[in-house]
């Protein structure tokens, strides 16, 4: 393998995370008093550059890991979730869940992706974590004993040998990993993300609404509101490329009148969404968690906070017994406590486009009744909650 410098440098750590974006970072921040020595390569560089303005939907239990890794009360402009009403456009019948129903100050909170990204930043710095930017990962592999990776960083092919590889990339390293299978589904929708003013001040209100070509998404952030808009792959230039005035009146004919009108929009980004997850989530000396384990559509805001669960989750087991990180023993234990929050999160996710993603006639109506049903029966709806909010461990 060739380098433009003839160095290559070599460490022994306990634990080298690959990809430090916020699962990483949290992972890292979980162990820092641990006494394990951990190293984090990022790809990207420094967070303090990064402007990814795309929102964040942070469950209850995301902000209660965020406070125990010392986060949260540094993070700006967070906007909290008090109720979230979902309907289904085109037919009757709709449901509210209310943070008073399961009995927290939240049912979720709003962010943007960057603020997240730097406040964890910020606290790792402080931390003693050896963080790597620009370190790109080219090579992985393991043995009984330990894990190495190759990446190039400062014009260096550098080395790092480790007892556990954790992989909180996007998944592109999975590939590599012997005994991993990758599963992936284009669902041929894509997601048009901007912040919008409506004529009506938001409450503390999220709205799902579920139509034929995929749900659209209005989250409470600041004064204003934060839009996920799923579109289908064939239309999601075109309405991308509208002037501000026609984007917002076509928003306004595939939402309602809920908000009022429509008055203003930022800038607009979008991505193609699709559902990836590997089984199983470990491999020799290897963990995956966040986006390298599942990538999961955006509808119900699962995908962020169950790779946070991810991470908390593995930082406990290898807490509890350090001596066996990494061991065959320490891996099949996290993934079979991984196994049924990480499988329920993928289902419901699934089950939501694929059922309200539709002009079945029929199915319509069904949808409808379902969600009044919902509404009317509150044992079961405080039951999806709290799934929803702290998934199987609620």
């Amino acid at each position: 393998m060739q380098t433009d410098s003839k160095a290559v440098i070599n460490n022994y750590h306990d634990l080298v995370i690959i990809g430090g974006g916020p699962v990483g970072m949290a992972l890292a921040l979980a162990l820092h008093d641990s006494k394990i020595s951990v190293t984090l390569l990022e790809a990207r560089g420094l967070p303090e550059k990064t402007e990814d303005t795309r929102p964040l939907a942070l469950s209850h239990s995301s902000r209660l890991i965020l406070q125990r890794l010392g986060v949260w009360d540094e993070l700006p402009g967070v906007t909290p979730i008090t109720t979230i009403h979902i309907s289904n456009r085109g037919g009757f019948g709709r449901t509210l869940l209310t943070a008073h129903d399961v009995n927290v100050p939240a049912l979720g909170y709003v962010v943007n992706h960057h603020d997240l990204f730097r406040s964890l930043h910020k606290r790792l710095r402080g931390s003693g974590v050896n963080y790597l930017t620009e370190a790109q990962v080219t090579h992985l592999e393991t043995t009984a004993e330990n894990g190495r990776v190759e990446f190039q960083h400062t014009g260096v092919l550098k080395q790092a040998i480790a007892r556990l590889l954790v992989l909180a990339d996007g998944g592109c390293l999975a590939t590599q990993i012997e005994g991993v299978t990758q599963y992936t589904q284009d669902y041929k929708q894509w997601a048009i993300v901007t912040h919008i003013k409506a004529s009506l001040p938001q409450c503390g209100r999220a709205y799902e609404r579920f139509t034929p070509d995929g749900p659209v998404a209005l989250l409470p952030m600041g004064k204003y509101f934060a839009l996920v808009w799923t579109v289908s792959s064939s239309v999601a230039q075109e309405i991308i490329n509208l002037d501000d005035t026609t984007f917002l009146t076509r928003l306004y004919e595939h939402f309602g009148d809920r908000l009022g009108k429509f008055i203003g929009v930022g800038k607009r980004s979008s991505f193609p969404l699709i559902l990836k997850y590997v089984t199983p989530i470990t491999a020799q000396r290897i963990a995956l968690i966040g986006n390298a384990a599942q990538t999961l559509h955006p509808v119900a805001g699962q995908g962020f906070n169950l790779g946070l669960r991810d991470a908390w989750e593995l930082a406990n087991e290898i807490i509890v017994e350090p001596v066996k990180m990494g061991t065959p023993a320490m891996l099949s234990k996290y993934n079979h406590k991984r196994q049924v929050d990480r499988r329920a999160g993928r289902i419901f996710t699934d089950s939501l486009v694929k059922i309200f993603s539709n002009d079945i006639p029929g199915l319509r109506s069904m949808r409808g009744i379902g969600l009044s049903v919902l509404d009317c029966m509150p044992l079961i709806k405080r039951s999806v909650t709290r799934r929803m909010i702290f998934g199987t461990k609620s």
